[in-house]
């Protein structure tokens, strides 16, 4: 199970290796943003000769924008090549996008960012577009820009929409949208509970020294382990719905949210 993601810039090889071996559970190269145009043929150069083998990390790929001067190119150059874990579409708006996608790149795991009021609206027909869409995610710097939102909260509603479009659709719960802010940690622990309280489940980063504060707050406290436990062995103990000796009652529901509980207890704790 993915917790943490880490965005690196693909026009910097020397970074992605290191971000390979960063600790985070999968990396993410950006041949967008984080890009310039002058580099961008580089980026993907140095990106496709890397995923030529197998990394010791899933690693995915944000192409440039569907509709820019760059999307076929880093389309056709990672397509097929062993080490490429999934493709990041910025910017989707349509299901269409997702279809001539998959039919182009054959079976990749592709992911949609929704970065617009347009992309968000559209989430659910996004998200059941086609078998190979694994995901979707928020752009939230996008997203902010076309929505005129100055208030973390007013972010609220398109990210239940979107965790609710992915559910619906039965992809997995989405991860949160990177923290711009590589210094507050205190703020970054804070926003993931936040994140995790909506629904999210993991959070991208964009420097290492996040990616312990993502995993700690994603992880289950001991005492959310320990009523987990409670509750899976009552369940076994009492098939259909029993109440517990201290009031809290336990049904089918009730009971995956436990198993989840315990699937995500089962990793390390993070440093």
């Amino acid at each position: 199970m993915i917790l943490t993601w880490l965005y690196v810039p693909g026009d910097r090889p020397e970074v992605v290796t290191k971000a390979l071996a960063a600790g985070a559970d999968a990396v993410i190269v950006d041949l967008e943003d984080a890009v310039p145009a002058s580099r961008k043929e580089y980026a993907r150069a140095a990106t496709a000769e890397l995923l030529t083998a197998r990394p010791p990390v899933p690693v995915h790929v944000r192409v440039n924008a569907l509709g820019s001067p760059w999307a076929g190119a880093d389309l056709r150059a990672l397509t097929g090549l062993h080490g490429l874990a999934g493709l990041r579409l910025p910017k989707v708006t349509s299901p269409e996008q997702i279809v001539r996608v998959a039919d182009r790149t054959g079976g990749v795991a592709l992911y949609a960012l929704l970065e617009s009021a347009l992309g968000v609206e559209r989430a659910y027909e996004i998200a059941r577009a086609h078998p190979s869409l694994h995901g979707l995610a928020l752009g939230e710097a996008d997203l902010r820009a076309d929505l005129g939102v100055t208030a973390e909260r007013g972010l609220d509603w398109p990210r239940s929409r979107v965790v609710v479009a992915a559910r619906a659709a039965g992809l997995a719960p989405p991860a949160q949208s990177v923290f711009p802010d590589i210094r507050d940690l205190d703020a970054l622990a804070a926003s993931c509970a936040h994140g995790r309280a909506l629904g999210f489940l993991g959070r991208a980063a964009i420097h290492p020294r996040q990616l312990p504060v993502i995993e700690r707050a994603y992880l289950p406290t001991p005492e959310e382990v320990t009523a987990a436990r409670e509750i899976a062995g009552a369940a076994r103990r009492t098939p259909g719905a029993v109440a517990l000796p201290d009031g809290r009652f336990v049904d089918p529901a009730v009971l995956a949210v436990a198993e989840r509980i315990l699937t995500l207890s089962s990793r390390p704790a993070p440093p």
